[in-house]
């Protein structure tokens, strides 16, 4: 008989049973219907599935099996991501509580503790996925560090390489001083927070008694300027152009530059420039040729770079010392207080600094041409189509791409250094 109410614990595994002794998601290669394929946009494998994988999976069972009736030969391709990042994290965390770090324990017990987190996470999802009552092709699931697809990357990567389409470049990227890697945009948040604006009198060298007040955010990166720069148009400072300032602390020469970076109507209308810690700054520096000095070590302590008294300090401690120095020495004009956006990586919930290393990145702006033009041609249509202009101002206006991190736990870059340091990019050492 018939029960008056449904028990999913009861109903939902009989049926899951059945569908998985049927393989009711196994595609056929005989087929020769019209193909239609879904590539599962793979789970991190970093906990359980939320509702947003739930409706995304809702939406690709729907359409998977809508073909499935019609006859189509249909592949629902399900898998998983490593994460690299997020997993290596978890671990991390893991290995805090334990009072230890991955560089005690080395790397290949790291590793083992992370592929013993893709088990156990993995599985989860395998049967969360399950009891959605997804069906795709459970034969086919594959893992973004399975051999094959390791292979697959490497051959890529050196592909792409060998048509210049991946280089090495020394520029600024996100640095989370806690993981100690570089992270994307994306993985960068943004917090409001209350802060200041610090005014600073910058002597000139031709005649001490006139100086540039510069306003600043970050007065410990002063250690790092490398320029003062003004509006080439503004007429209070046109005649500086060219000349130079004298870094208080260092006792440094930079040059005042004019570059329409600096907006006239914004503080004072000078500002300082510090290429190797901001991301505008480096592009000003870039314009200019200025040079590009690093002040902070990987995990955010400031370098040799810096006179004696700062070197090992944390930013938020050299900004304090520096401020007291300023305000001893006269050099300090005034402070403002400031909203400003501060970023924090999302995983570490750490400061994130710009810091200027040596990364691989992909030449996107030269990848990004063929997407543009498919559109343009009405190859690809956007639905609906006011997306078409968002798509053309992220596309057109797309930045290189960097894609190596500080990580042990994921994809490993196919290159080997000798002692001069040559670079060899090859599938393995002996090609």
């Amino acid at each position: 008989m018939l029960s008056k109410f449904f028990d999913a614990k009861t109903v939902e595994p009989k049926w899951q049973k059945a569908w998985d002794a049927a393989k009711v998601g196994a595609a056929d290669p005989q087929n020769k219907a019209v193909p239609y394929t879904i590539m599962m946009p793979p789970p991190n494998v970093t906990g359980t599935l939320h509702m947003g994988h739930a409706l995304t999976m809702g939406l690709q069972d729907l359409m998977i099996r809508y073909h499935r009736m019609r006859g189509d030969s249909t592949l629902w391709q399900p898998g998983t991501d490593h994460a690299g990042i997020a997993v290596q994290a978890i671990v991390d965390r893991k290995l805090d509580t334990e009072g230890t770090t991955k560089e005690a324990i080395g790397r290949d017990e790291f590793m083992r503790r992370a592929w013993d987190w893709k088990e156990e996470s993995g599985g989860i999802i395998n049967r969360q996925l399950r009891a959605l009552g997804a069906s795709p092709d459970w034969d086919r699931e594959r893992f973004t560090m399975d051999e094959g697809l390791s292979e697959a990357v490497k051959q890529v990567f050196v592909t792409l390489y060998e048509q210049g389409l991946i280089y090495k470049d020394k520029r600024l990227v996100n640095w989370d001083t806690k993981l100690q890697t570089a992270i994307s945009d994306l993985e960068v948040e943004q917090k409001e927070t209350q802060g200041h604006l610090w005014h600073l009198r910058y002597p000139l060298d031709s005649d001490p008694s006139r100086v540039l007040i510069v306003a600043t955010t970050r007065p410990e990166t002063m250690l790092g300027d490398t320029a003062v720069a003004v509006h080439p148009e503004d007429p209070r400072f046109k005649d500086l152009i060219g000349q130079h300032v004298r870094l208080p602390l260092t006792g440094r020469l930079v040059p005042i530059v004019g570059d329409t970076h600096a907006d006239p109507e914004k503080g004072s209308g000078a500002v300082k420039i510090t290429p190797a810690h901001d991301f505008n700054d480096f592009e000003v520096g870039r314009r200019h040729d200025l040079p590009m000095i690093n002040i902070l070590n990987r995990d955010g302590t400031l370098n040799e770079e810096v006179p004696a008294e700062f070197q090992g300090l944390s930013v938020p401690e050299a900004r304090k010392a520096v401020l007291a120095r300023a305000e001893a020495e006269g050099w300090l004009e005034k402070v403002d207080d400031h909203v400003l956006q501060v970023p924090m990586g999302d995983r570490s919930k750490t400061v994130v600094e710009p810091l200027l290393t040596e990364q691989w990145y992909a030449d996107a702006e030269t990848l990004a041409k063929p997407a543009i033009e498919a559109v343009e041609t009405g190859k690809t249509k956007f639905v609906p189509e006011n997306w078409t202009k968002t798509y053309f101002e992220w596309m057109r206006n797309i930045q290189p791409w960097c894609i190596s991190r500080q990580l042990w736990w994921g994809h490993q870059i196919p290159a080997w250094y000798d002692d001069e340091g040559n670079i060899y990019v090859a599938l393995d050492e002996t090609t």
